[in-house]
C-alpha cells in the first residue's frame, strides 16, 4: 500500500481536539480523498486510474478527505454498496479549486447575507460542503468536525478523469484494521497519517469556516 499510515494513538494525540478543520494527508502536490463504492465501480477506478464504467456523472458523489469520517460512513467497508474503499490522490490544485466552489448545505447567516442569497449560491455552484463529527475508530463522536465535499457538474467531470494522480484500493488494509478498531484496545491500530490542510486563501478558509491552527 502506497499511503503512509502511522499508528493512531499518536496521530490523534498531535491532531487538534475541536473546531473545524481539514485533515488530510497530503505533500506539495497533491491530496489522498477517500470514496467507498460497490465491487463494480470501485474495481474500475482502481483498475483504470479514474471514474468511469457504472459510474454516474449525474448524480453528486462526495469526497472526504478525513480517513476515520469514511470509516464511519462505509462502517469500515462493510455497508451495502461500499464494500471497495478507495484512496484518491487528487491535485492540490484541483483541491483547493473545490474549495474555493463550495457552498454549504445548510444556510449559515455569518457566511451568507441572506437565505435568499445563500439558494442563489448554491444553484450556481457544483460544490457542497458540510461539516459533520469527526469520529473514534470505535464510531463515537468527537467535539471536531470533518469535512466532506459533494461535487457534480463541470466540477465531478474534471475530477472524475483529469483531476487524478492515481488511485489505490485500500480495502484490504481497512479490513485488517477494522479488527483492532472494533476490539477497543486502539495500541495496534495504524490509519494513514493526516495533518490539518493549510488554505491559503483567507477568503476561502473565513467562508468554508476553519478554525484558527
Amino acid at each position: 500500500m502506497r499511503l503512509l499510515t502511522e499508528p493512531y494513538l499518536i496521530q490523534e494525540e498531535r491532531s487538534p481536539k475541536s473546531g473545524r478543520h481539514i485533515l488530510a494527508q497530503f505533500d506539495d502536490n497533491s491530496i489522498v480523498v477517500y470514496q467507498a463504492y460497490r465491487l463494480a465501480i470501485g474495481n474500475f477506478a482502481a483498475q483504470n486510474g479514474y471514474f468511469g464504467g457504472e459510474f454516474s456523472l449525474d448524480r453528486m458523489s462526495w469526497i472526504k478527505p478525513n480517513f476515520l469520517w469514511m470509516m464511519y460512513r462505509s462502517e469500515w467497508g462493510t455497508k451495502v454498496g461500499q464494500e471497495v474503499i478507495l484512496a484518491v490522490k487528487l491535485q492540490r490544485s484541483a483541491f483547493d479549486e473545490i474549495l474555493a466552489a463550495a457552498v454549504h448545505s445548510k444556510f449559515v447567516p455569518e457566511v451568507y447575507l441572506s437565505e435568499k442569497e445563500w439558494k442563489r449560491s448554491l444553484q450556481r455552484s457544483d460544490v457542497r460542503l458540510q461539516w459533520d463529527p469527526d469520529r473514534y475508530p470505535s464510531g463515537a463522536r468527537l467535539p471536531r468536525k470533518a469535512i466532506q465535499l459533494g461535487l457534480r457538474g463541470e466540477i465531478l467531470s474534471r475530477y472524475a478523469r483529469d483531476s487524478i494522480v492515481e488511485i489505490e484500493d485500500i480495502s484490504k488494509f481497512v479490513q485488517q484494521q477494522h479488527l483492532y478498531a472494533k476490539s477497543g484496545d486502539w495500541r495496534d491500530l495504524l490509519t494513514p497519517s493526516e495533518s490539518v490542510y493549510p488554505v491559503a486563501n483567507t477568503d476561502v478558509a473565513e467562508r468554508l469556516g476553519l478554525s484558527p491552527w
